[in-house]
């Protein structure tokens, strides 16, 4: 590569995007991205394809507050672009919970006398909130009560990142539920929605006709067309630097001397790859960042229409799964045969996890052994299925990330070459449009601008709220 080039690490939203902004914005000199999977570009977002049936890895609804990106994923599908209804409900006790939670519909499933304990608990906590708030289990326990935070959040949470309420961040919450209470909940039920009130948990999102992948598939095709390169099986492991600037890249076989670099690699890899290596108290703080990964065993049922969901949160502690997807209900298409059905039971493990390591027939087992014993197969009989592993799909929000983000933000700053994008390079919760507009600000910044990334998602409300705020943050000057 020149030494006036681009190298962008990582293939996923906020990579593509950050390739395709600097080709809008006219930018002339090499491009190169480097993806570590050897087949998909996408990241999380990538669409894997089986015997005929697509499976999405986690499920991705397309919406956002900005226009931007919508019209950015409008002009790169057109009509592949579908708009689907949103269904998606909590699986407790064996009955079904409406989600977002309506509190009619909650308590009467509860039963008077659960129902009533709900109410007590929660008027506890609104004349006797805990202070401080620390913890996740802290901030849901003061908006809903113990009661409901026990039923509707405990399980399924502790499930997601196998560590308890107790020891997950506060603003883990903050960030996904803000804006919602049993109080607004209530409100809203009764008396409908005030005009300029946020509207929580969109009932309408886009979707691509072909699963994610296609978006990211066709964004890839459009960025090489246009003369960026892209080389899968690629990693960056090793990042030579010198007065606050990177001035080669070595992954594999390949070596590079970029004059940027825009990072959408795991923040961990990324300062253990320094050369030279970063102090040591930066080091035992990228070493304490961790990562929650994630398996979809798929199962292919022989009739159509098992339930009109996209996907359904198991709150039910004697299985391991912890949400069911029905793929048909997102995009017809993913189907390989429009007479049978597709699930995934999706797995929130740890590599360390025996059950990251089982082999496919024992998971296939599991998770049909599960299905049937929750009862949503009615009179399907399962035909055949697969597994998906993804490591490092989700950044961990304990305690202690904050202060090590915060250490390691302070030592990137003398870099002024280097810029960190994405949900994993960022190590934050970022949703897919979140990724993209960091992509979108950094190349911006290649540009000339002057954009602090940090601030993207900073007063972002609940993932699935619709508002005026932008997602574009103030320059930094």
């Amino acid at each position: 590569m020149p030494s006036d080039g681009v190298l962008i690490i990582g293939a996923g939203p906020a990579g593509l995007s950050a390739a395709d902004e600097l080709l809008r914005q006219g930018y002339e000199n090499t491009i190169e991205i480097w993806e570590a999977d050897p087949h998909y570009v996408g990241g999380i977002s990538k669409t894997i394809e089986w015997e005929g049936y697509r499976f999405d890895i986690g499920g991705h609804r397309f919406f956002s507050k900005s226009d931007l990106i919508t019209q950015r994923w409008k002009s790169w599908l057109g009509p592949d672009l579908l708009e689907r209804e949103r269904l998606s409900r909590i699986y407790y006790r064996n009955r079904f919970f409406k989600y977002p939670l309506q509190p009619v519909n909650a308590l009467i499933n509860l039963g008077p006398m659960t129902a009533g304990h709900c109410v007590l608990s929660y008027a506890k906590r609104r004349f006797y909130p805990i202070r401080p708030e620390d913890s996740f289990a802290d901030w849901v326990q003061n908006r809903f009560g113990r009661q409901l935070f026990d039923i509707f959040f405990r399980s399924y949470t502790e499930k997601v990142w196998g560590i308890p309420c107790e020891d997950i961040a506060a603003d883990w919450a903050a960030q996904r539920i803000k804006g919602l209470s049993l109080s607004t909940a209530v409100r809203a039920a009764l008396f409908g929605t005030p005009q300029g009130e946020i509207k929580t948990l969109i009932d309408r999102f886009y979707y691509p006709r072909l699963g994610p992948g296609m978006m990211w598939n066709r964004v890839a095709k459009k960025v090489q067309d246009e003369g960026a390169l892209l080389h899968l099986d690629t990693s960056a492991g090793l990042l030579a630097h010198r007065e606050g600037s990177v001035y080669m890249v070595q992954g594999g076989q390949k070596l590079v001397r970029p004059k940027q670099v825009i990072s959408s690699m795991p923040l961990k890899h990324l300062l253990l790859g320094l050369r030279p290596l970063p102090p040591k108290q930066v080091i035992d703080a990228a070493n304490a960042l961790k990562y929650r990964d994630f398996m979809t065993v798929a199962l292919v049922l022989d009739e159509p229409n098992l339930f009109p969901d996209n996907w359904i949160y198991i709150h039910d502690g004697t299985v391991n799964v912890g949400r069911i997807q029905n793929f048909g209900n997102w995009s017809p298409d993913l189907l390989g045969d429009p007479r049978t059905s597709c699930v995934g039971l999706e797995y929130f493990v740890n590599q360390s996890d025996e059950i990251w390591h089982a082999s496919e027939s024992d998971l296939l087992k599991m998770a049909s052994k599960e299905l049937l014993s929750l009862g949503l197969t009615k009179n399907a009989k399962i035909i055949k299925g697969t597994v998906i592993r993804q490591p490092r799909a989700y950044p961990v929000y304990d305690k202690g990330y904050q202060q090590n983000r915060s250490i390691i933000q302070d030592y990137l700053k003398q870099f002024t070459n280097l810029q960190i994008i994405g949900r994993n390079g960022m190590h934050r919760y970022n949703n897919q449009d979140h990724a993209m507009m960091t992509g979108i600000l950094a190349a911006q910044n290649v540009m000339g601008a002057d954009w602090n990334l940090e601030l993207v998602n900073s007063d972002a409300e609940y993932h699935e709220e619709l508002s005026t705020e932008r997602l574009t943050p103030q320059p930094l000057h």
